[in-house]
């Protein structure tokens, strides 16, 4: 039945211009032209083979057909209007899940989230930690929204470690990160005190397999060829399959863990770990916040898009306050 039925734009042509009685209006309302209003009227008029319209000199009135079309036309169009608004609302009113992976959502995201929550609070948040938003290979990206290797549950919102290249999904960069040799304070003292790179022969190095596990991404022998030190081991010491696993050990002072500074800001700032020396390595691999495209203008998705960008890029969010 439903192929029987005239194109829906000449079905909202027909039904603007018989509201308005005006071929122009209806243009204006529609962001169209006349001529097209007209010509999808008549697209209507030969498909029905019926008169809707009474063109007269100047001016337009509706024909006995076009005046039992309309009321009939206008109700169905003002149910498809209730149904999405009722859509919309119950879209607003479900909670918002955002995935994130652990360490992101652990470091860098609760330290913050407490913005978020006073500034919204009649939004649901539900956060969801998965390994599986940190891409398996630099060039094999997977599109959680639309590709085999979904996150754990649906999802508003992912935040990915990877390239960016996520089909048919909408991809705002978060902020690129590096690594450098992080640790207690308290091994700057003591009887072997890092104070240069050379010094880490006499710590325990922690490695971080969430970064570094087969993805040709910097590890501990390339910043230390990168310092300059040679003769020590890089591959001694414990290995952790995730970041914050990592960061705590060095935390506690097991050893030197190379870490990404931006996951690691909170403990910084604090004075719970340092950055002893000033090399770094940057990644070629970023953190991204990604929403199906379907999804990402929903109102309380766009909150939620726009507050954590404006939380990766402070200045953007100050000047957009000011102006």
């Amino acid at each position: 039945m439903s192929s029987r039925l005239p194109p829906l734009n000449a079905l909202r042509a027909f039904e603007a211009a018989a509201r308005h009685l005006s071929f122009r209006k209806a243009a204006e309302e529609l962001h169209v032209t006349p001529a097209a209003i007209s010509h999808q009227i008549k697209l209507i008029e030969d498909n029905l083979g019926v008169m809707l319209f009474r063109r007269l000199t100047r001016a337009i009135a509706l024909s006995p057909a076009g005046q039992s079309f309309l009321p009939k036309l206008s109700e169905g169009f003002a149910q498809i209007a209730a149904a999405v608004e009722q859509l919309r609302a119950h879209d607003s009113a479900g909670p918002l899940t955002v995935n994130a992976p652990p360490s992101f959502a652990a470091k860098w995201l609760m330290p913050r989230l407490h913005r978020f929550v006073t500034g919204y609070p009649d939004i649901d948040l539900r956060i969801v930690a998965s390994m599986r938003l940190v891409d398996s290979h630099r060039h094999d990206a997977v599109d959680t929204m639309t590709g085999s290797e979904a996150p754990p549950q649906d999802a508003d919102i992912d935040i990915r470690f990877g390239n960016g290249r996520y089909p048919h999904c909408r991809v705002d960069p978060l902020f690129t990160v590096s690594v450098t040799p992080l640790c207690s304070p308290r091994l700057l003292e003591g009887m072997r005190p890092l104070r240069k790179p050379a010094d880490l022969r006499y710590h325990m190095l922690l490695h971080d397999d969430t970064l570094f596990g087969s993805r040709g991404l910097p590890d501990w022998t390339q910043w230390l060829k990168g310092a300059g030190v040679e003769d020590v081991d890089a591959s001694r010491g414990p290995h952790f399959n995730h970041s914050v696993l990592g960061l705590e050990a060095a935390v506690d002072g097991l050893g030197v863990v190379l870490g990404m500074k931006e996951l690691a800001a909170s403990d910084l700032a604090a004075g719970r770990l340092v950055a002893p020396f000033a090399y770094s390595l940057t990644l070629p691999d970023c953190y991204y916040m990604v929403s199906a495209e379907v999804a990402a203008d929903r109102p309380k998705v766009a909150v939620f898009r726009q507050w954590l960008l404006d939380e990766a890029h402070p200045p953007a969010a100050k000047k957009r306050a000011a102006a």
